[in-house]
């Protein structure tokens, strides 16, 4: 049972307390949804605890992804004994122990910024004075926000590694084309040249030489936002965003149960615009994924307009496909054919024992030239690293993991 308020005004005042703090963990949430809540809880009442956590979870929950901030914000800002414990240890100094499984629950660090940083009525430290440090033998902040997964940093973290993402370039190495140049150094004749040059003197025909011109490939990035992507897919939203900004014919699609075209989109100057225009554009964000029938659609409507030049591939995915894989394997081969490199980046890599053994991911590991880990900062700069060298190493990698 939820104890009853002394007066409505003090309910209304937790009310807007407990919609900061989600809307410091990260949920949008404004002033007409505090006041939403506040009018629903008057609505329905607060006798029985379930009826006060599902009216506020119906006013504040939009997104499958936010049920968890928000269950583990509900209880420990409502004085759940066990949840409150649970907070304050992430409070205290931590040591290794055994720990009981059936109280053991991760709290989203998010949650713990949001509830644990900014106290109530705390009193304010005495300002200090600054000692300057040398910290030559210390790990820095910028060191460890490098090697971080996405998924377990806190806001003013994801802060820092969107701008550290904004700031990376990625340096595809030019392919030859069919076109030529005048080139004095070339090792081919350049006959028209040559020609025009002895209409201008008779006498000596000076021969003129030509070389392939060089020109960066287009880049194609297909990226899985379904529900079990939803962590990680926003970042990478930032990373294609900075690749798109850096160079030119970089052509981006993202796919769940459907394959959206967001090239137009992403080519806005500001990345916040720019995903606040796929939000209104995308259906089927953090919903199911159907990668086969997605990349089916790709083969049919984009691959002839896109991938022509030499085109480098990204697909973003962990290969989790909701239909069992079907038609899976014939798509991801007709793609491999048609670009000069496929490479597959799967957040699941982070974990050292992972094996290719879902449908999905049996049936994409055998098509793709280069199969890399995409969780963190480090994983983005070790693409950049790997895309400025020969492709033959991925085919290492690939076959480590799949064996």
């Amino acid at each position: 049972m939820v104890a009853a308020a002394p007066t409505d005004s003090r309910l209304s005042e937790n009310i807007m307390q407990f919609a900061r703090a989600l809307r410091a963990a990260g949920l949008p949430v404004g002033p007409g949804k505090a006041i939403d809540a506040v009018e629903a809880v008057k609505a329905v009442g607060i006798g029985e605890r379930d009826d006060f956590y599902w009216t506020l979870h119906a006013v504040f929950v939009q997104r499958r992804e936010q049920r968890e901030i928000f269950d583990q914000a509900f209880h420990i800002f409502w004085r759940n004994p066990q949840f409150l414990k649970r907070m304050m240890s992430l409070m205290l100094p931590q040591f290794r122990g055994e720990v009981n499984k059936e109280e053991h629950r991760e709290i989203s660090p998010r949650v713990a910024d949001a509830l644990g940083g900014n106290q109530a009525g705390a009193e304010s430290e005495p300002e200090q004075e600054q000692v300057e440090v040398d910290a030559a033998l210390t790990f820095s902040s910028r060191e460890l926000l490098q090697r971080m997964d996405f998924e377990k940093m806190t806001l003013s973290e994801l802060e820092a590694a969107k701008k550290a993402i904004a700031a990376m370039r990625l340096p595809v190495e030019d392919v030859a084309t069919r076109r030529f140049k005048h080139d004095a150094r070339g090792h081919r004749v350049d006959m028209r040249a040559t020609l025009r040059a002895g209409l201008r003197d008779p006498g000596i025909i000076p021969l003129q030489f030509k070389s392939r011109r060089r020109r960066r490939p287009p880049l194609v990035v297909l990226c899985d936002i379904s529900g079990s992507m939803s962590r990680y897919s926003r970042l990478a939203l930032h990373f294609i965003h900075a690749l798109t900004t850096d160079r030119d014919r970089v052509h981006s699609f993202l796919f769940g149960t459907r394959l959206t075209n967001v090239t137009r989109h992403l080519r806005h100057r500001d990345v916040d615009v720019a995903l606040d225009r796929i939000s209104d554009s995308v259906p089927d964000w953090s919903g199911g994924t159907r990668i086969g029938h997605s990349l089916a659609e790709f083969n049919r409507r984009w691959s002839r307009r896109v991938l022509g030049q030499g085109a480098l591939v990204l697909l973003i995915s962990d290969g989790l496909d909701r239909e069992g894989a079907v038609g899976l394997e014939e798509e991801i081969e007709r793609l491999h054919k048609s670009c000069r490199r496929l490479i597959w980046l799967n957040p699941l890599l982070r974990y050292e024992a992972y094996r290719p053994q879902a449908q999905g991911a049996k049936a994409m590991i055998k098509h793709v030239d280069d199969f890399r880990p995409i969780h963190n900062l480090q994983s983005m700069r070790d693409l950049a690293a790997a895309l400025s060298e020969p492709g033959s190493r991925g085919q290492e990698s690939r076959s480590k993991v799949a064996a």
